[in-house]
């Protein structure tokens, strides 16, 4: 009995499909693929165009801001505050800084040590650092901190609350809540990675100062 092979040979289309593919390739190529290729060039062509002009605008208003633009102590009074041999300390407002803390583990002595260095009558200043830490070790350090500057005659409070309802601005308000806060006429608010220069208050406390129609300054950001 004659027996078939056991391996069928079925014929090489390997070579077909890759003709067929070259030759559906070479029909959606112009059509498809060339017009895409365009429209990506308009694009980025009226993308650039954008980005020229609006350079050129903010040249344009940089360079009129420079010109003719008034800076705050042109366009609101200020002054700095002058000594008063009778009144005293008593002279200057009382200022509540307010510095709210979140596990603030690399930046909280940066931070407290700035606020505590502001130049400002000792008598007439309280700073208030908010801590909503949840890492006990960070709440911690950052109690040891205000210690060791009230341990060095600043009038630091260390503040804390059983929630954080809120987030930041919970924290803020509450913390005005304590009695000493009723005594202070104006609140600076520092962000915990904030470093203000000692000067801070002396230039910024005045414009509040003389212009009552004025709500808040706020000054440029540094960290």
């Amino acid at each position: 009995m004659d027996r078939f092979p056991s391996t069928t040979i079925f014929p090489d289309t390997t070579d077909d499909l890759s003709m067929q593919m070259a030759v559906i390739w070479g029909q959606i190529k112009a059509p498809l693929i060339v017009p895409l290729l365009k429209l990506a060039v308009v694009v980025c062509l009226i993308m650039s165009v954008m980005l020229f002009i609006e350079r050129v605008y903010m040249g344009i208003v940089i360079a009129l801001v420079k010109l003719f633009g008034r800076k705050p102590d042109k366009r609101f009074k200020w002054e700095a505050i002058k000594d008063d041999v009778e009144l005293g300390n008593s002279a200057y407002p009382m200022v509540l800084v307010q510095i709210p803390m979140y596990n603030e583990r690399e930046v909280y002595q940066l931070s407290i040590g700035a606020a505590c260095g502001l130049s400002w009558p000792s008598d007439r200043i309280v700073i208030q650092v908010l801590d909503d830490s949840t890492d006990p070790t960070i709440k911690d350090m950052v109690e040891l901190e205000c210690q060791r500057w009230a341990s060095k005659g600043i009038n630091i409070k260390y503040e804390i609350r059983d929630n954080r309802n809120g987030y930041k601005a919970g924290a803020l308000k509450e913390g005005m809540k304590h009695s000493y806060v009723k005594h202070c006429d104006y609140v600076v608010i520092f962000d915990a990675d904030f470093q203000p220069e000692p000067d801070f208050l002396w230039r910024t406390i005045p414009f509040l100062v003389h212009n009552p129609e004025l709500a808040l300054v706020q000054a440029r950001w540094k960290f």
